[in-house]
C-alpha cells in the first residue's frame, strides 16, 4: 500500500511558523515517525509540498494515475479558496483523500470554517496537531 501526503502553503515552514498554533516540530521528522509506524504494516509514505496551487493538482493527479492508494491532504490556505483543487480531488474520486488541518480551524477566523475541499474528500481530522497526519493514514489505511 502505498500513501501519499500533500502539503500547501507555507507548511514548507512547519516547525518555524508560529509554533503556538502549528508545534515546533518539522515537517521531516512528522514524516519519518509517520514511516517508522506505518512501515511494519507494509505502508510505504511519500510526501510533497508546493506553495503553489497548481502544482498540488499536478501532484494530486500524478499520484492518481500512479496508483496511489490514498492521499492525505492539508490544502493549508487554499482550503478555504481553491475551487480547483475540490474539482481535482473529484476528478480522482477512485482514489480516496483526507483533509487535514494540524489547528482546529473551527476555533480559529471565521474565513478557515469554510472549506472548499471538504465535501469532495473522504473525511476531514484537525485539530491534533501534526498527530492529525497519523489519524488520516489510520483512517485510509483500516478503510481500504
Amino acid at each position: 500500500m502505498k500513501y501519499l501526503i500533500i502539503n500547501g502553503p507555507n507548511l514548507n515552514l512547519l516547525g518555524q511558523r508560529e509554533p503556538g498554533i502549528y508545534g515546533s516540530e518539522s515537517m521531516e521528522s512528522v514524516v519519518e515517525q509517520l514511516r517508522q509506524h506505518f512501515s511494519p504494516s507494509g505502508v510505504d509514505i511519500a510526501y510533497f509540498q508546493s506553495n503553489h496551487e497548481g502544482d498540488l493538482i499536478d501532484r494530486l493527479h500524478q499520484a492518481w494515475r500512479e496508483g496511489f492508494d490514498g492521499v492525505v491532504l492539508n490544502a493549508g490556505a487554499y482550503t478555504h479558496t481553491s475551487i480547483a483543487l475540490h474539482d481535482a480531488i473529484r476528478a480522482v474520486a477512485s482514489m480516496p483523500v483526507v483533509e487535514v488541518h494540524i489547528s482546529n480551524v473551527h476555533r480559529r477566523e471565521p474565513f478557515r470554517h469554510v472549506s472548499f475541499i471538504s465535501a469532495a474528500c473522504m473525511g476531514v481530522i484537525c485539530g491534533f496537531g501534526t498527530y492529525s497526519y497519523r489519524l488520516a493514514l489510520e483512517a485510509l489505511v483500516n478503510t481500504k
